[in-house]
Protein backbone atom coordinates (compact mmCIF):
# COMPACT_ATOMS: atom_id res chain seq x y z
CA UNK A 1 0.00 0.00 0.00
CA UNK A 2 1.06 3.58 -0.62
CA UNK A 3 0.85 5.76 2.48
CA UNK A 4 1.23 9.52 2.21
CA UNK A 5 2.09 11.60 5.26
CA UNK A 6 1.48 15.32 4.85
CA UNK A 7 3.56 16.48 7.83
CA UNK A 8 3.00 20.23 7.67
CA UNK A 9 4.83 22.33 8.33
CA UNK A 10 3.14 24.16 11.18
CA UNK A 11 1.30 27.34 10.19
CA UNK A 12 1.25 26.63 6.48
CA UNK A 13 -2.07 25.61 4.87
CA UNK A 14 -3.95 25.16 8.19
CA UNK A 15 -5.73 21.95 7.08
CA UNK A 16 -7.11 23.58 3.93
CA UNK A 17 -5.37 21.03 1.70
CA UNK A 18 -6.96 18.19 3.64
CA UNK A 19 -10.36 19.88 3.44
CA UNK A 20 -10.04 20.24 -0.34
CA UNK A 21 -9.18 16.56 -0.65
CA UNK A 22 -12.08 15.59 1.61
CA UNK A 23 -14.43 17.29 -0.84
CA UNK A 24 -13.38 14.61 -3.36
CA UNK A 25 -13.54 11.46 -1.24
CA UNK A 26 -16.04 9.71 -3.52
CA UNK A 27 -14.18 10.25 -6.78
CA UNK A 28 -10.83 9.48 -5.14
CA UNK A 29 -12.14 6.23 -3.65
CA UNK A 30 -12.96 5.07 -7.18
CA UNK A 31 -9.21 5.25 -7.85
CA UNK A 32 -8.41 3.35 -4.64
CA UNK A 33 -7.40 6.50 -2.75
CA UNK A 34 -8.64 6.90 0.81
CA UNK A 35 -8.65 10.30 2.54
CA UNK A 36 -10.04 9.69 6.04
CA UNK A 37 -11.19 12.46 8.33
CA UNK A 38 -8.59 13.56 10.88
CA UNK A 39 -10.52 12.12 13.83
CA UNK A 40 -9.84 8.67 12.40
CA UNK A 41 -6.09 8.78 12.86
CA UNK A 42 -4.52 11.88 14.44
CA UNK A 43 -4.99 10.92 18.06
CA UNK A 44 -4.43 7.23 17.25
CA UNK A 45 -1.08 7.88 15.56
CA UNK A 46 0.08 10.34 18.22
CA UNK A 47 -0.73 8.04 21.13
CA UNK A 48 0.70 4.96 19.39
CA UNK A 49 4.04 6.66 18.71
CA UNK A 50 4.17 8.10 22.22
CA UNK A 51 3.38 4.70 23.70
CA UNK A 52 6.14 3.01 21.70
CA UNK A 53 8.67 5.67 22.76
CA UNK A 54 11.08 4.59 20.03
CA UNK A 55 10.54 0.85 20.43
CA UNK A 56 9.68 -1.37 17.45
CA UNK A 57 5.90 -1.90 17.14
CA UNK A 58 4.42 -5.35 17.58
CA UNK A 59 3.81 -7.20 14.27
CA UNK A 60 0.05 -6.74 14.52
CA UNK A 61 0.23 -2.95 15.02
CA UNK A 62 -0.06 -2.17 11.32
CA UNK A 63 -3.19 -4.23 10.78
CA UNK A 64 -4.83 -2.88 13.94
CA UNK A 65 -4.22 0.71 12.85
CA UNK A 66 -5.41 0.15 9.29
CA UNK A 67 -8.58 -1.53 10.56
CA UNK A 68 -9.30 1.52 12.73
CA UNK A 69 -8.54 4.05 9.98
CA UNK A 70 -10.03 2.32 6.92
CA UNK A 71 -13.04 0.42 8.27
CA UNK A 72 -12.05 -2.56 6.10
CA UNK A 73 -12.40 -0.55 2.88
CA UNK A 74 -10.10 -1.72 0.04
CA UNK A 75 -7.38 0.89 -0.41
CA UNK A 76 -4.32 1.30 -2.61
CA UNK A 77 -3.26 4.74 -1.37
CA UNK A 78 -3.88 6.26 2.07
CA UNK A 79 -3.50 10.01 2.73
CA UNK A 80 -2.80 11.12 6.31
CA UNK A 81 -2.39 14.83 7.05
CA UNK A 82 -1.47 16.70 10.22
CA UNK A 83 0.60 19.88 10.56
CA UNK A 84 1.47 18.70 14.08
CA UNK A 85 2.85 15.30 13.04
CA UNK A 86 6.33 16.55 13.95
CA UNK A 87 5.38 18.77 16.87
CA UNK A 88 3.08 21.56 18.05
CA UNK A 89 4.21 25.20 17.70
CA UNK A 90 5.48 25.23 21.29
CA UNK A 91 8.20 22.75 20.36
CA UNK A 92 9.35 23.95 16.93
CA UNK A 93 12.63 25.09 18.51
CA UNK A 94 13.10 22.42 21.15
CA UNK A 95 16.65 22.39 22.53
CA UNK A 96 17.46 25.43 20.41
CA UNK A 97 17.28 23.39 17.19
CA UNK A 98 14.88 24.03 14.30
CA UNK A 99 12.51 21.04 14.38
CA UNK A 100 14.66 19.04 16.75
CA UNK A 101 11.93 16.38 16.89
CA UNK A 102 11.84 15.70 13.14
CA UNK A 103 14.05 12.59 13.27
CA UNK A 104 12.27 10.64 16.02
CA UNK A 105 8.83 11.66 14.79
CA UNK A 106 9.45 10.71 11.15
CA UNK A 107 11.09 7.48 12.27
CA UNK A 108 8.01 6.74 14.39
CA UNK A 109 5.66 7.40 11.47
CA UNK A 110 7.62 5.01 9.26
CA UNK A 111 7.68 2.24 11.87
CA UNK A 112 3.88 2.13 12.02
CA UNK A 113 3.64 0.80 8.47
CA UNK A 114 6.71 -1.35 7.74
CA UNK A 115 6.88 -2.67 4.20
CA UNK A 116 4.52 -0.05 2.77
CA UNK A 117 5.57 2.60 0.24
CA UNK A 118 5.77 5.79 2.31
CA UNK A 119 5.67 9.30 0.87
CA UNK A 120 6.36 12.44 2.89
CA UNK A 121 5.06 15.89 1.98
CA UNK A 122 5.99 19.20 3.59
CA UNK A 123 5.44 22.88 2.85
CA UNK A 124 8.10 25.46 3.65
CA UNK A 125 7.44 29.03 4.74
CA UNK A 126 9.57 32.16 4.90
CA UNK A 127 11.05 32.30 8.44
CA UNK A 128 10.19 36.02 8.45
CA UNK A 129 6.52 35.04 8.77
CA UNK A 130 6.85 31.43 9.96
CA UNK A 131 8.55 32.35 13.24
CA UNK A 132 6.10 35.12 14.27
CA UNK A 133 3.06 33.00 13.36
CA UNK A 134 4.23 29.98 15.35
CA UNK A 135 5.25 32.22 18.24
CA UNK A 136 1.74 33.71 18.30
CA UNK A 137 0.26 30.20 18.58
CA UNK A 138 2.64 29.07 21.31
CA UNK A 139 2.32 29.39 25.05
CA UNK A 140 5.31 31.73 25.27
CA UNK A 141 5.32 35.48 25.82
CA UNK A 142 9.01 35.96 25.05
CA UNK A 143 10.47 35.26 21.60
CA UNK A 144 13.88 34.26 22.95
CA UNK A 145 12.31 31.70 25.27
CA UNK A 146 10.15 30.36 22.42
CA UNK A 147 13.24 29.88 20.22
CA UNK A 148 15.32 28.45 23.10
CA UNK A 149 18.16 30.78 22.24
CA UNK A 150 18.27 30.02 18.51
CA UNK A 151 18.58 33.13 16.35
CA UNK A 152 16.09 33.70 13.50
CA UNK A 153 18.95 34.22 11.06
CA UNK A 154 20.14 30.66 11.74
CA UNK A 155 16.87 29.00 10.66
CA UNK A 156 17.40 26.82 7.58
CA UNK A 157 14.76 24.59 6.00
CA UNK A 158 17.49 22.74 4.12
CA UNK A 159 18.75 21.40 7.45
CA UNK A 160 15.30 19.96 8.19
CA UNK A 161 15.05 18.40 4.72
CA UNK A 162 18.49 16.79 5.08
CA UNK A 163 17.50 15.27 8.42
CA UNK A 164 14.24 13.93 6.99
CA UNK A 165 16.17 12.30 4.18
CA UNK A 166 18.64 10.82 6.65
CA UNK A 167 15.93 8.90 8.55
CA UNK A 168 13.78 8.21 5.48
CA UNK A 169 16.24 7.68 2.60
CA UNK A 170 13.92 5.46 0.58
CA UNK A 171 10.82 7.63 0.90
CA UNK A 172 9.59 9.95 -1.83
CA UNK A 173 9.80 13.49 -0.43
CA UNK A 174 7.66 16.25 -1.94
CA UNK A 175 8.36 19.85 -0.95
CA UNK A 176 6.81 23.20 -1.88
CA UNK A 177 6.71 26.80 -0.68
CA UNK A 178 3.62 27.89 1.20
CA UNK A 179 3.83 31.22 -0.61
CA UNK A 180 3.20 29.40 -3.93
CA UNK A 181 0.16 27.42 -2.81
CA UNK A 182 -2.56 29.58 -4.44
CA UNK A 183 -0.92 28.90 -7.81
CA UNK A 184 -0.29 25.16 -7.35
CA UNK A 185 -3.31 24.10 -5.28
CA UNK A 186 -4.77 21.75 -7.87
CA UNK A 187 -1.38 20.21 -8.55
CA UNK A 188 -0.79 19.67 -4.83
CA UNK A 189 -4.13 17.90 -4.54
CA UNK A 190 -3.24 15.57 -7.40
CA UNK A 191 0.33 14.96 -6.22
CA UNK A 192 -0.81 14.00 -2.72
CA UNK A 193 -3.78 11.97 -3.92
CA UNK A 194 -1.63 10.38 -6.63
CA UNK A 195 -4.20 10.81 -9.39
CA UNK A 196 -3.69 12.06 -12.97
CA UNK A 197 -5.20 15.17 -14.55
CA UNK A 198 -7.92 13.01 -16.10
CA UNK A 199 -9.53 12.49 -12.68
CA UNK A 200 -11.97 15.39 -12.14
CA UNK A 201 -11.44 17.12 -8.80
CA UNK A 202 -13.40 19.96 -7.26
CA UNK A 203 -11.77 22.66 -5.18
CA UNK A 204 -8.60 23.01 -7.24
CA UNK A 205 -8.95 26.80 -7.00
CA UNK A 206 -10.00 26.89 -3.34
CA UNK A 207 -6.96 28.82 -2.18
CA UNK A 208 -6.85 31.09 -5.20
CA UNK A 209 -10.35 32.23 -4.24
CA UNK A 210 -8.95 33.66 -0.99
CA UNK A 211 -6.73 36.15 -2.82
CA UNK A 212 -8.87 37.03 -5.87
CA UNK A 213 -12.06 39.05 -6.19
CA UNK A 214 -15.21 36.98 -6.61
CA UNK A 215 -15.91 38.48 -10.03
CA UNK A 216 -12.41 37.61 -11.15
CA UNK A 217 -12.76 33.99 -10.01
CA UNK A 218 -16.02 33.61 -11.89
CA UNK A 219 -14.56 35.12 -15.04
CA UNK A 220 -11.41 32.99 -14.79
CA UNK A 221 -13.35 29.75 -14.30
CA UNK A 222 -15.59 30.62 -17.24
CA UNK A 223 -12.61 31.35 -19.44
CA UNK A 224 -10.84 28.12 -18.49
CA UNK A 225 -14.03 26.14 -19.13
CA UNK A 226 -14.45 27.63 -22.59
CA UNK A 227 -10.74 27.59 -23.39
CA UNK A 228 -9.22 24.48 -21.80
CA UNK A 229 -5.46 25.08 -21.43
CA UNK A 230 -3.36 22.48 -23.25
CA UNK A 231 -0.67 22.40 -20.55
CA UNK A 232 -0.28 23.29 -16.86
CA UNK A 233 2.10 26.06 -17.91
CA UNK A 234 -0.57 27.60 -20.12
CA UNK A 235 -3.09 27.36 -17.29
CA UNK A 236 -0.67 29.17 -14.98
CA UNK A 237 -0.30 32.03 -17.47
CA UNK A 238 -4.08 32.42 -17.54
CA UNK A 239 -4.31 32.36 -13.74
CA UNK A 240 -1.56 34.96 -13.42
CA UNK A 241 -3.29 37.21 -15.95
CA UNK A 242 -6.55 37.16 -13.98
CA UNK A 243 -4.71 37.50 -10.68
CA UNK A 244 -2.90 40.56 -11.99
CA UNK A 245 -6.26 42.20 -12.68
CA UNK A 246 -8.43 40.88 -9.84
CA UNK A 247 -6.11 40.23 -6.88
CA UNK A 248 -7.56 41.44 -3.59
CA UNK A 249 -5.79 44.48 -2.20
CA UNK A 250 -3.07 43.46 0.26
CA UNK A 251 -4.16 39.79 -0.04
CA UNK A 252 -0.58 38.58 -0.18
CA UNK A 253 0.76 40.97 2.45
CA UNK A 254 1.43 39.58 5.92
CA UNK A 255 1.70 41.81 8.96
CA UNK A 256 4.64 41.08 11.26
CA UNK A 257 3.99 42.51 14.70
CA UNK A 258 7.21 41.69 16.53
CA UNK A 259 9.59 44.46 17.60
CA UNK A 260 12.55 42.10 17.14
CA UNK A 261 11.66 41.69 13.45
CA UNK A 262 12.92 44.93 11.96
CA UNK A 263 12.57 45.71 8.26
CA UNK A 264 16.26 44.92 7.84
CA UNK A 265 15.91 41.51 9.51
CA UNK A 266 12.79 40.64 7.49
CA UNK A 267 14.61 41.50 4.27
CA UNK A 268 17.63 39.45 5.34
CA UNK A 269 15.50 36.45 6.29
CA UNK A 270 13.58 36.65 3.01
CA UNK A 271 16.75 36.77 0.90
CA UNK A 272 18.20 33.89 2.87
CA UNK A 273 14.97 31.91 2.45
CA UNK A 274 15.08 32.37 -1.33
CA UNK A 275 18.65 31.07 -1.42
CA UNK A 276 17.77 28.16 0.86
CA UNK A 277 14.82 27.21 -1.37
CA UNK A 278 17.08 27.26 -4.43
CA UNK A 279 19.45 24.90 -2.62
CA UNK A 280 16.62 22.52 -1.63
CA UNK A 281 15.34 22.46 -5.22
CA UNK A 282 18.77 21.19 -6.29
CA UNK A 283 18.91 18.45 -3.65
CA UNK A 284 18.86 14.90 -4.96
CA UNK A 285 15.73 12.98 -4.08
CA UNK A 286 13.53 16.03 -3.50
CA UNK A 287 10.37 16.40 -5.59
CA UNK A 288 10.07 20.19 -5.43
CA UNK A 289 6.68 21.42 -6.62
CA UNK A 290 6.76 24.89 -8.17
CA UNK A 291 4.30 26.96 -10.21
Amino acid sequence: MEIVYHIGANCTDEDRLLKSLLRNVDVLSQDGVKVPGPSKYRRLIRETIQGLDGATPAPETRSIMLDAILDDEPTERLVLSNSNFICIPNRVFDKGVFYALVEPKVRGLLQLFPGDDIELCIALRNPATFIPENFSKSKFDDLGTFMRGMQPIDVRWSDVIKRIQYVAPRCRLSVWCNEDTPLIWGRLMREIAGVPDSVPLIGTYDLLATIMEKEGMQRMKGYLKNNPPPTPQHELKIILAFLDKYALDDALDEDIDLPEFTHALVDQLSDQYDADVDFIRSMQGVNFITP
